[in-house]
Formats: C-alpha cells, sequence, structure tokens
C-alpha cells in the first residue's frame, strides 16, 4: 500500500473542506461574538437605571451573565459531537441575537438576572463553539490563522461597544441599538451557516459524555486563565489606576484600555505571519515579558504618557499568547480537542470573572500598584511554563 499517495490524498481532502469559504465562515462568527458581547457594555448605565438598584446589587445581578457562561461552557463540547459544530454555532447565534434585546427591556431586577445569565450562557456556548471550529479549520488547513481569529473578535468588540454608543448618542434607544447588534449577528450566522465545517470533532469517536480535564489541559486553562485575568484588570481598573496613582483627567482616563484594545486588535491582526516565522514557544515567552514590562511601565511611569504607553505593551505583548494556547490545546492527545477547548475556555473564563474581586482585594489590602505588579508576575510564570504546552 502506498501510504505516501494516501496521506497525500487525505491531506489535499482535508485542505479543501478547511479552504477559503471555511476560515472565512469562521472569522464571521468571531466577528459575531465580538460584537455580541461588547455590546452589553454600553446598556450598563442604562440597566441600572431603569432598574433603580444600587451599585452593589449591579454587581451582583452581573454576576449572573459570567455564571451562565461557566455552566454552559463546559456543555458545548459535547453538543458540538453530538450534533456537530455548524448546528451549535447557528443556534447560539440565534439565542444570542434573540435575548440581547431583553437587556434593554429589562425593567425589574429579577428579569434582568434571567435575562443575563441566559444572555452569558448563550454566549459562552457560542464561544467556546466558535473556538472549536476555529480549531478544527486552522488544523485541516495546515496553517497559522488563530492570530488572525482572535484579531476578528477583538475588532468586533471595539465595533460592538463603539457601534452601540454611537447609535444611542445618533438619538437610537438602547432597544432599537440591540436590535441592529442582533441583526448583524443573524446575519453574520446565516451568511457564514453553509460553509462552516458540519461536523463535531473525529477525534471524540461519537464521545457524548463528559470527561474532566486533566494534565496539559489544565495546564494550559490555567495560563488562559492569567492571560484573561491580565485582560480583565486593564479593562475594569486601568481607568481608575491612571486617576489614582497618575492623576490623569477622569474624562480620558479611559484611554489606558483603549490603547491596550488597540494594540491587542493590531496584534492579532498581524500575529499569524509572526507566529509563523517566529514560533509558538518564543510569542509565549517574549509576549509575556511584554506585557509584565507594560504593567510595570504603567505602574512605575515617571509622567502619565509613558504609563498610558505601558498598557498598549500589555495589549501588544499579551495579542497572540491566547490563541497560540488555543492552537496547543487543540493539537494536544490527552483530550478530544472539542472537550479540550471548553474546558480551557471554562478555566481561562473565571479569570475575568475573578479578576474584578482578586485585584479588589489586593487593592484593599496594598494598592493598585501592588495587584497590577502581582499580575505581572505571574505573566513572567507564564512565559516559563508555556512553552512546555508546546511540546507533545
Amino acid at each position: 500500500m502506498n501510504f505516501a499517495a494516501s496521506d497525500g490524498a487525505a491531506a489535499a481532502h482535508l485542505h479543501h473542506r478547511s479552504g477559503g469559504p471555511e476560515q472565512w465562515g469562521t472569522r464571521a462568527m468571531y466577528l459575531a461574538v465580538g460584537l455580541a458581547m461588547a455590546a452589553w457594555a454600553p446598556l450598563v448605565p442604562f440597566a441600572k437605571a431603569r432598574t433603580a438598584i444600587d451599585d452593589g446589587t449591579l454587581g451582583l445581578v452581573l454576576l449572573c451573565l459570567g455564571l451562565g457562561s461557566i455552566v454552559a461552557m463546559p456543555l458545548t463540547g459535547l453538543l458540538a459531537n453530538r450534533f456537530g459544530c455548524r448546528a451549535v454555532l447557528f443556534a447560539s447565534s440565534l439565542a444570542v441575537a434573540l435575548i440581547l434585546p431583553m437587556l434593554a427591556l429589562s425593567n425589574d431586577v429579577v428579569t434582568l438576572a434571567i435575562s443575563l445569565a441566559i444572555f452569558g450562557a448563550s454566549l459562552g456556548t457560542l464561544d467556546v463553539a466558535t473556538n472549536i471550529q476555529a480549531v478544527m479549520v486552522e488544523k485541516d488547513s495546515g496553517r497559522n490563522m488563530m492570530s488572525g481569529f482572535y484579531g476578528i473578535f477583538s475588532l468586533g468588540g471595539i465595533l460592538g461597544a463603539g457601534g452601540v454608543s454611537l447609535l444611542m448618542h445618533s438619538g437610537f434607544k438602547p432597544l432599537h441599538a440591540t436590535l441592529v447588534i442582533s441583526g448583524a449577528v443573524i446575519l453574520l450566522a446565516r451568511l457564514s451557516r453553509r460553509v462552516l465545517l458540519s461536523y463535531g470533532n473525529r477525534e471524540a469517536n461519537g464521545a457524548s459524555h463528559f470527561v474532566a480535564p486533566s494534565g496539559i489541559v489544565v495546564v494550559i486553562g490555567l495560563l488562559c486563565f492569567i492571560l484573561f485575568l491580565a485582560e480583565g484588570a486593564v479593562l475594569d481598573w486601568s481607568a481608575l489606576f491612571m486617576i489614582e496613582t497618575h492623576g490623569l483627567d477622569p474624562a480620558i482616563a479611559g484611554f489606558g484600555y483603549t490603547a491596550f484594545a488597540v494594540a491587542m486588535t493590531i496584534g492579532r491582526l498581524a500575529g499569524d505571519g509572526i507566529v509563523k516565522a517566529v514560533g509558538g514557544s518564543r510569542i509565549i515567552v517574549v509576549g509575556s515579558f511584554v506585557s509584565a514590562a507594560g504593567f510595570i511601565l504603567a505602574v512605575f511611569a515617571p509622567m502619565q504618557l509613558l504609563a498610558l504607553a505601558g498598557f498598549l505593551l500589555v495589549g501588544l505583548g499579551a495579542s497572540n499568547i491566547v490563541p497560540v494556547l488555543y492552537t496547543a490545546a487543540g493539537a494536544q492527545r490527552r483530550m478530544p480537542a472539542s472537550l479540550a477547548i471548553a474546558s480551557v475556555t471554562t478555566i481561562g473564563y473565571t479569570g475575568i470573572l475573578m479578576g474584578p474581586a482578586a485585584i479588589g482585594g489586593v487593592a484593599y489590602i496594598a494598592n493598585l500598584s501592588t495587584a497590577l505588579l502581582l499580575i505581572a508576575a505571574a505573566l513572567a510564570f507564564v512565559a516559563a511554563a508555556g512553552p512546555r504546552t508546546l511540546r507533545r
């Protein structure tokens, strides 16, 4: 039997199944995730005003979004294996689009909490299913594409938050702004439906039961946890840090996160070529140290502009680490890829959930500068442990 010819035919078949249409379909789904996820941020003040709740109650209600995601994420790998990734993607896209307007309609705390929990579960399912799709497409094509996919996700986040804000500034009511985003999500899902890969995970061999993560999958999840924690720190605390530590005008204190988000988006859009040129290990090591240096610069900078540049470095350094780790999760052999992606996403996502509270606790005991320096130390751990996840 000619094994070389068989392998070549198989490779050609796989490349055909994940060619240009499948890749563009995956990009469209990442754009949809980014749009939907970020659309909620500008709605928070309006939801608080409609329900007439205080900051403490709002914090508890916001936990419902994260809890919904955490419950749904581990199940998504099973659903993708059982029904196929394309079906899960389309169903979760519709669920996100349908529940998003409810966030602009909820007038009492119970309705808002339930709506957020359903939105979180739908969004978590869509997020994990999109990552599973991306891993399959990247594997089948034999190309580095994960950074580019995440760059589209970051771009979607900018368009989602900025688009809703601009619509409401132009006179749209919150409900009408959410309907625009919902329409965009449905359109992207509809256009992508025929070109997305329909199968679940061929390595799962029909598995439909939960498999507890272990070994390398847990390590990858913990590293993603640290990266998501760093991202959450910039999102939730950079403005307050710039005001309290560097005396920045509150009106422009959000520039710290803006610099971070722009740098991360640019880094990811250019990331596939960089990963191919220098390799995943160097991306993890150099990126972690650059990101850690950014936090250190933000803390010790003698002037405001340098502190803002520190957050830019954080975004630039961290931009391609998570995509590399997701590629590693899809390539490991301990678990079926779909279940591994679901586990890594669940573990990593807790970094965004726990981040604000953990940083707030450290800031209460010491100060925000100490909290950011501890994150820099954690990123040094990523630099040390990360390359080992690529050795398989």
